[in-house]
């Protein structure tokens, strides 16, 4: 492999600070490192930015092509070139020797597909980033019943809550802006699914892993997430999120998803395992 890691960021008018920092980031780390920046921008502008070299690669796409999509331009080089990929937010903070412990970690531990760390808020709170397989009432109660007390009631489960996020867990759904994954395991299942603009193509991406391979939360790895929350303010984003989820659960099923509540019934089974430790 001519790389240990490849890192895909999709750009879509990215503030030209938050690029700076993931290419200063990841180039602190004693790694070999190809680094993709995947533009759906308008225009190229955001190559002004960039330093391209034998380490970085811009790719103008043209259109906004959507985020799993865009990564799959990257992750189509990646599974012939590197052992590891990244799947990384231009929004994201982290320390460079995070990725040289993920590393190590998957290279001794072959079943592991998926590693993802820690997320917290800039605040320092936890960032909800494991969770179990939605269901349709997840979505409606999510997006469309604003009643606090109700939206808790649902989450407190979905997002397992009643979790300290304190030990590694085997989760079926990890939040995209920071998955390390095997690049056998994505030649495997073949990327992100392309039907989905944006939004559920990381719940549909670990799902599909996470039937073969382990899909670990990593807590002893932190990283800071901003998390803008686009869909919640944007009606735009809010139409992406809703056909998209829609389609999601097209392809896996409504009400009748008998394998979702086999895994999600399996992994609570681990907290209560953990109860006994």
């Amino acid at each position: 492999m001519l790389f240990n890691l490849t890192i895909s960021v999709v750009l879509f008018q990215t503030d030209k600070f938050e690029i700076e920092s993931v290419v200063k980031t990841v180039f602190g780390s004693p790694l070999k490192i190809k680094l993709y920046f995947i533009d759906n921008s308008p225009t190229n502008i955001l190559k002004e930015v960039i330093s391209v070299n034998e380490n970085v690669e811009y790719i103008h796409t043209g259109k906004n092509i959507g985020f799993g999509s865009a990564h799959n331009v990257a992750i189509n080089i990646a599974n012939k070139i590197s052992e590891f990929h990244l799947i990384l937010n231009a929004d994201v903070i982290f320390e460079a020797d995070i990725l040289e412990k993920m590393y190590l970690f998957m290279k001794e531990n072959k079943e592991v597909g998926l590693l993802a760390p820690k997320i917290l808020n800039p605040d320092g709170s936890i960032q909800y980033s494991a969770k179990l397989l939605p269901t349709p009432v997840n979505l409606i109660v999510r997006r469309f019943l604003p009643i606090k007390s109700v939206q808790n009631y649902f989450n407190y489960l979905y997002e397992i809550k009643f979790f300290n996020f304190d030990r590694i867990i085997n989760i079926p759904y990890v939040m995209g802006c920071f998955m390390f994954i095997n690049c056998k395991v994505f030649e495997q299942v073949q990327g992100f699914d392309e039907r989905f603009f944006m939004y559920p193509e990381d719940i549909d991406l670990t799902r599909r892993i996470h039937k073969n391979f382990k899909t670990l939360y990593y807590p002893k790895l932190t990283i800071i997430h901003k998390h803008g929350r686009g869909s919640y303010s944007n009606y735009k984003l809010l139409y992406y999120h809703v056909t998209s989820m829609i389609k999601y659960f097209n392809k896996w099923g409504w009400f009748f998803d008998k394998e979702r509540r086999e895994i999600n019934k399996k992994i609570l089974s681990q907290f209560e395992e953990g109860k006994n430790e």
